[in-house]
């Protein structure tokens, strides 16, 4: 059994990190990619996509801690969700939606590194 170890980093404390360890498949490789996000012309974030195999997440900052999105079935796009969030990412823009108040819904766009 071959073990991925991701860190969880809070965007309002960027030096605590919280591991959480996932088993895969022997012979599945894990990749990382970091894109920066801001939303509603707020302040720069990062959001971590972690593939590995048949396995896609997003870890996305939300609220000042960070939620573990999993990805679901898109017609365009790739399409996360955490609970009652979704987050929806296609090229440069994506969408935090709360299905719960969507009139919370915030409108991202790629931030520079």
């Amino acid at each position: 059994m071959i073990r991925a170890t991701v860190a969880l980093l809070a965007l309002s404390t960027p030096l605590l990190a919280e591991d959480l360890t996932l088993p895969l498949d022997p012979g599945v490789k894990a990749e990382t990619i970091t894109a920066r996000y801001s939303c509603n012309g707020g302040a720069p974030f990062e959001v971590r996509y972690i593939n590995a195999g048949e396995n896609s997440l997003a870890l996305v900052p939300v609220a000042g801690a960070s939620r573990i999105f999993v990805s679901t079935v898109s017609a365009s796009g790739a399409r996360y969700v955490s609970g009652a969030l979704e987050w929806w990412s296609k090229g440069d823009d994506a969408t935090l939606i709360d299905t719960m108040d969507e009139a919370a819904t915030q409108q991202c766009v790629a931030a520079p590194a």
